[in-house]
């Protein structure tokens, strides 16, 4: 008998892993699991990475999330947070259908999508 699988069809072991990736012009890059498992390191990483850009218009780029849960929507929600409170724009892109999902459920799909505006 097999363990469970999360979002995206991963094996929990295999879904431990998360890199935030920082690209020129501002754009960040998330790779991995983002879930109840690497979401404190994700937080830490994604806020380390926003705090010392020098672009005040950043943008999130979500195509390679493998795996999400609440929690992995938790960190995004932080990262808009903290561009509203720096007065930085902030947009997240290409999000994963677990990702919206759990959003929608939630009712901040809306606010997800549309991002923050400085």
């Amino acid at each position: 008998m097999s363990g469970p699988v999360v979002a995206g069809g991963v094996h929990p072991k295999s879904s431990r892993t998360i890199e935030i990736l920082e690209r020129s012009g501002g754009r960040l890059e998330v790779t991995g699991s983002l879930t109840f498992a690497t979401a404190r390191k994700a937080r830490q990483q994604g806020l380390h990475l926003l705090s010392v850009s020098p672009v005040r218009e950043l943008e999130v780029d979500c195509s390679g999330i493998t795996a999400s849960d609440s929690a992995g929507l938790t960190v995004l929600l932080d990262w808009l947070a903290y561009a509203k409170r720096e007065n930085r724009s902030l947009q997240l892109r290409n999000l994963p259908p677990p990702i919206l999902a759990v959003a929608q459920i939630s009712d901040v799909r809306e606010m997800l999508e549309a991002g923050v505006r400085a």
